[in-house]
């Protein structure tokens, strides 16, 4: 039987409500007797005894705000009542032991993938179209137009216009606005089944995007940096560059930072300079017969089976709610715990949601230096968002407040969950390469989009994302899975969310049974045999971080 509340940490003094509970309901547990003031909606908090104006408020055993006035046992709490606060932190002693899970059963599990020479692993096979400016999009378009459709990659998704062929049939047999309202337009558009010209490539992505120059040199830099950690992924095959050839990112920038990730990088790489080219015609040409030939190249090569260690997961957030940290969160920390005690490596990511666990996560880093690293970069971060007038306090969207995120620091302990309970091996900065064993921290956004485009140059080869109000991002190259918190959202947007751990707010299934079945899932997806629902949509988002403030 599903439970009405529960008390996530020992150390809290706040409930969270599991299901709509009514003014006056009755709490009994423990020794507590409680009378809720008001109504609390699924989600959300009530106190579990009086307070005091500044009564500092716990959950999951740490600090998440304070009162702005008294509350009696049993309120509701809000964002009139409650402000963030989080625990201050400083460099302490190494806490490295952890409870390894038992991974017996995924020693001799493997999936099938990719073999690149370098010894990665991708989970996928993909040529790239990129622009290294903005002013080569059109270009990079008009190479999708002429390429996407015939090679068999258009993505067979509905796209209405049969719909609004019956809106117009109607509006101009003399239909008045209300009966146009009322039409049902569920009629199915008719799909055509993909005819690959290479079907060992999963696709051609084209990697439109707003930056290359007239701005910083440190965003270009960064640019050029997150560019090559695309093109040397695991899941790319090799990649066509457009160049205008005056811009602040030059090719020899990308050039080096490829050469920084790869040194001995062998993946086909043409890149085309506009101005050194002449007309459009002579750069398209090119570009095509090069492209053209690479993908033929990469059709050669085949999935083979590898062992889970190769897996790059990537642990990311959207759309979150007050369950994500007590279902979805906890599953994905779970399978992290799994990958790494399997060898493998996981990233998490945003830091703007890691604020008030900084103390935890510094204290589980590998050494001082890397402990050191880590607080460096989340002071100096949040102290930018604060000097232009923000700080990691305003990351909780009206979503998030909405469905019992009221602070930050409430959101950042759900959000930390999905990094499980093992030593940080490393914490790189945007946009470096996470090239090692073990859990990762990356700083990014906590914007889902950014974070996400910036996990995979790190070089994740899945990424799981859970989602407590549902949100269709995707990836270009990299299968994102979406989780679900609560089974209502899972069956209100089944189109765009893979997997439901609302079982576990249900009381049907355990953290450890949804993990077990989220990584027989994962092995699936990374094997080609399933297609997240992310790709199926050809939600190809991909959004560079401007090193200015994004939260």
């Amino acid at each position: 039987m599903k439970n009405a509340f529960l008390q996530i940490h020992p150390k809290d003094n706040v409930f969270v409500a599991l299901r709509d509970l009514p003014q006056g309901y009755q709490v009994n547990v423990q020794d507590l007797s409680i009378t809720l003031k008001q109504a609390v909606p699924a989600k959300h908090k009530f106190t579990i005894q009086d307070f005091e104006q500044d009564t500092e408020i716990f959950m999951y055993g740490v600090l998440v705000g304070k009162l702005n006035l008294p509350l009696a046992s049993g309120s509701l709490i809000d964002v009139e009542n409650l402000r963030h606060a989080a625990e201050s932190y400083q460099l302490g002693l190494r806490k490295l032991n952890w409870t390894k899970p038992d991974v017996s059963a995924y020693k001799s599990r493997f999936f099938k993938g990719f073999h690149r020479s370098n010894g990665s692993v991708g989970t996928a096979n993909y040529w790239l179209v990129i622009p290294l400016v903005f002013c080569e999009n059109r270009n990079v378009l008009t190479l999708k137009s002429a390429l996407e459709e015939k090679l068999g990659y258009s993505i067979q998704t509905k796209d209405y216009s049969q719909e609004v062929d019956r809106l117009i049939q109607s509006y101009q047999s003399g239909a008045p606005i209300h009966t146009l309202m009322d039409l049902d337009l569920n009629a199915a558009k008719e799909q055509k089944d993909s005819n690959r010209l290479f079907p060992n490539v999963d696709g051609v992505k084209f990697l439109n995007h707003e930056m290359g120059c007239g701005g910083t040199r440190m965003d270009s830099d960064a640019l050029c940096g997150l560019l090559a950690g695309y093109i040397t992924h695991p899941n790319v095959a090799g990649a066509t560059v457009l160049s205008l050839g005056c811009q602040h990112a030059q090719a020899s920038i990308l050039k080096q930072e490829i050469a920084k990730r790869d040194p001995q990088f062998t993946k086909p790489l043409y890149i085309f300079e506009q101005q050194t080219e002449g007309t459009e015609q002579e750069l398209m040409h090119k570009a095509i017969k090069s492209t053209f030939a690479g993908m033929a190249e990469a059709n050669k090569q085949t999935r083979k089976p590898a062992g889970l260690d190769k897996l790059c997961i990537g642990l990311e957030c959207g759309g979150s709610d007050g369950f994500s940290g007590i279902s979805a969160n906890p599953t994905l920390g779970y399978v992290s715990d799994i990958m790494v005690g399997l060898g493998g490596s996981v990233i998490l990511s945003e830091f703007p949601e890691l604020c008030g666990v900084e103390q935890e996560l510094s204290d589980r880093c590998i050494d001082e230096p890397t402990a050191e690293r880590f607080m460096q970069l989340m002071n100096s971060y949040n102290a930018k968002a604060e000097a232009d007038g923000s700080g990691f306090y305003m990351n909780p969207s009206p979503g998030n407040i909405r469905d019992g995120l009221i602070t930050d620091a409430i959101k950042s302990a759900g959000a930390a969950k999905k990094g499980g309970t093992s030593p940080v091996q490393a914490v790189i900065d945007y946009p470096e390469l996470a090239n090692g064993s073990g859990l990762n921290l990356l700083c990014t956004p906590g914007n889902d989009v950014e974070s996400t485009t910036a996990e995979v140059a790190a070089g994740a080869t899945v990424v799981l994302f859970t989602t407590g109000l549902g949100t269709p991002t995707g990836n270009p190259i990299v299968p994102v899975i979406k989780v679900s918190s609560n089974t209502k959202i899972f069956d209100k947007m089944a189109d765009i969310i893979d997997i439901n751990c609302g079982t576990i707010i249900d009381g049907t299934e355990s953290i450890e049974d949804a993990a077990h079945r989220l990584i027989d899932y994962v092995i699936q997806v990374a094997s080609g045999e399933i297609t997240a629902k992310a790709t199926l949509l050809g939600q190809d988002d991909f959004i560079p971080w401007r090193r200015g403030v994004s939260l």
